[in-house]
């Protein structure tokens, strides 16, 4: 007499756990490396090694008491420069936009005011977020590094 075994669906059930559990991990790693932008910083090492230039620089810029800041109206950012007395800086804004997600950059080009500098946007912008990255610099080797991140409809 041969008795049938009623416990054979226990093997399937491990496999079909583990069968469960390879496709999720599959799904979640082709996600992880198709969303990966791939915008780092470069050359990390150089950079962490002269970082006290960087500290240096932002207490330079810290000490000239300038103060950016910066408005979008319409199809034009507009940036106002003043002095630690509130006087406006007259000078020349060098500028680019930089979209923090994928790291496409688009040049706004240079614009010379005394203390309101006034940046047309380009028409073909996406929409979302980017970060404005300008420098004011003066006739006498002074200037300011100015970043802002806008939100663009």
């Amino acid at each position: 007499m041969s008795t049938e075994r009623k416990s054979r669906w226990i093997p399937w059930v491990f496999v079909g756990g583990m069968g469960v559990v390879v496709a999720v991990n599959a799904v979640l790693i082709t996600s992880a490396v198709g969303t990966f932008t791939g915008v780092t910083t470069g050359r990390a090492y150089d950079r962490g090694r002269a970082y006290n230039h960087v500290i240096e620089e932002g207490r330079r810029q810290d000490a000239l008491g300038w103060t950016a800041r910066v408005a979008r109206s319409g199809g034009d950012v507009a940036v106002t420069v003043t002095d630690a007395a509130g006087i406006p800086v007259s000078g020349l804004l060098e500028a680019e936009l930089l979209r923090p997600l994928d790291g496409e950059r688009v040049a706004l080009g240079a614009a010379a005011a005394r203390g309101r500098f006034a940046l047309a946007l380009p028409e073909a912008l996406r929409a979302g977020q980017w970060e404005l990255r300008g420098r004011v610099s003066t006739g006498d080797g002074r200037h300011l590094d100015i970043r802002h991140r806008l939100v663009l409809p």
